[in-house]
């Protein structure tokens, strides 16, 4: 017996240690798993059939166009206020939103008050009753020693203008 035969025994051997029911456990929960009660799938919900729709608003007016409201005939607007002046030179305070401005000081020059207001870029301006301020064309009517008083120029929905009064305090 040479080296040869003892290689096939050692082959034969290990291919019958193979053979064996290494898996039995595994094959036997497969075999109980088919008998386990199954889940149940929904059914498919019902579709609808597509229904088409017609579009008849095409004589609606377009939200997003804006319009001028006219008053009802036989009414007048009342006000009849002048738009501004589209041409007029502005002023270096109606840069700003009158928001942003602050009135920080006055000054009295001749029995005159003269306000001092701030930007928000730290210029100090001094104006008086007359001058313009803000971006909604405000003139000043009035100042005294602790406020500024003007009017601005809005214009409303209907495209009329009307008069505003604002007043701009004294900051500490």
């Amino acid at each position: 017996m040479n080296f040869r035969a003892i290689a096939i025994a050692l082959s034969l051997l290990t291919l019958a240690a193979c053979g064996g029911e290494q898996h039995s456990d595994l094959r036997q929960f497969v075999k109980d798993s088919e008998n386990l009660p199954r889940g149940r799938i929904p059914p498919l919900p019902e579709v609808k059939p597509y229904e088409a729709f017609t579009y008849n608003a095409f004589e609606l007016l377009d939200p997003f166009v804006p319009r001028k409201i006219e008053p009802p005939k036989g009414i007048t607007v009342a006000g009849g206020i002048k738009p501004p002046d589209p041409n007029r030179r502005k002023e270096p305070l109606e840069a700003y939103p009158l928001e942003n401005l602050k009135m920080v000081g006055t000054l009295e020059q001749k029995k005159q008050f003269h306000a001092l207001v701030k930007t928000p870029d730290n210029n100090l301006f001094r104006v008086s009753s007359g001058n313009f301020m803000g971006q909604n064309f405000g003139r000043i009517t009035d100042i005294s020693e602790s406020a500024i008083k003007l009017k601005e120029l809005v214009q409303d929905s209907s495209g009329a203008w009307k008069e505003e009064e604002r007043t701009m305090l004294l900051q500490d």
